[in-house]
């Protein structure tokens, strides 16, 4: 039976300015060094969409994340 739920997929673009190379640590690490470091940085989102429930389950499987997270 398929899913009655719905499911979204947002990708977020995260845009830092750094007075050097700027490696991504981590998204913690990225949000201190934007509020709070010597970088300044910008997040919008670059696309969102809504996804079925099968979609949904293979890019849970591509994260690395039981689909039953979303009970599927």
């Amino acid at each position: 039976m398929a899913s009655k739920k719905k499911f979204y997929r947002t990708i977020i673009k995260v845009e830092v300015l750094s007075p050097g190379p700027y490696n991504v640590p981590d998204l913690d690490q990225v949000f201190r060094d934007i509020t709070d470091g010597d970088c300044s940085g910008s997040v919008s989102v670059a696309k969102s969409e809504e996804v079925s429930a099968a979609r949904m389950k293979k890019l849970l499987e591509k994260q690395d994340s039981d689909p039953a997270f979303f009970g599927l």
